[in-house]
């Protein structure tokens, strides 16, 4: 099983369940009501939204949940952590921790700090407007949680660019 825990747009609707301290999330934000919205909430309809979590297998066996939150960083993040564990063999701590880049629109991107230059360098001799982005909250913030299908150890990793913990016993 995986979960994603998202309230959106920091404390989510702005309403709390009386006496509970539980906030109300808004994850419904960006679904539209008129028909002929592309976003429009229908029935029989796949409207876009980031409540995604993810789950890898390897062949038939279950390996586990992982997920990088961040309203539409969330499947960018997806992806590129997945490139980093299955392309470039990284671990789950070091493919969460790898840089990031995300897409915003047309050939605008923006890429963490850490990017390597050249990287950056090259992305803008391909015709992409590139901007560092300083902040890295803005790449999402992921957990791991992995079953290593030939050893059947548990592996997990947490993202350094927020807070959490990886806790076992």
């Amino acid at each position: 099983m995986s979960l994603i825990q998202s309230n959106y747009m920091g404390f989510g609707s702005g309403l709390v369940v009386p006496g509970t301290g539980i906030a109300l999330q808004n994850r419904g934000h960006n679904f539209s009501m008129n028909p002929a919205h592309v976003n429009a909430l229908a029935g029989g309809k796949r409207s876009y939204h980031t409540i995604i979590p993810g789950f890898i297998t390897q062949g038939n066996q279950a390996v586990g949940p992982f997920g990088v939150m961040g309203g539409f960083m969330q499947p960018q993040g997806h992806v590129q952590v997945l490139m980093n564990t299955i392309d470039f063999g990284l671990t789950p701590q070091a493919a969460l921790d790898a840089p990031r880049w995300q897409w915003l629109k047309d050939k605008k991107i923006e890429v963490e700090n850490r990017l390597p230059h050249h990287l950056a360098q090259g992305l803008s001799e391909k015709g992409h407007d590139v901007t560092i982005q300083l902040e890295p909250n803005s790449f999402g913030r992921g957990q791991i949680i992995w079953r290593n299908p030939d050893t059947d150890v548990l592996v997990a990793g947490t993202e350094t660019r927020t807070d959490g913990g990886v806790a076992c016993w």
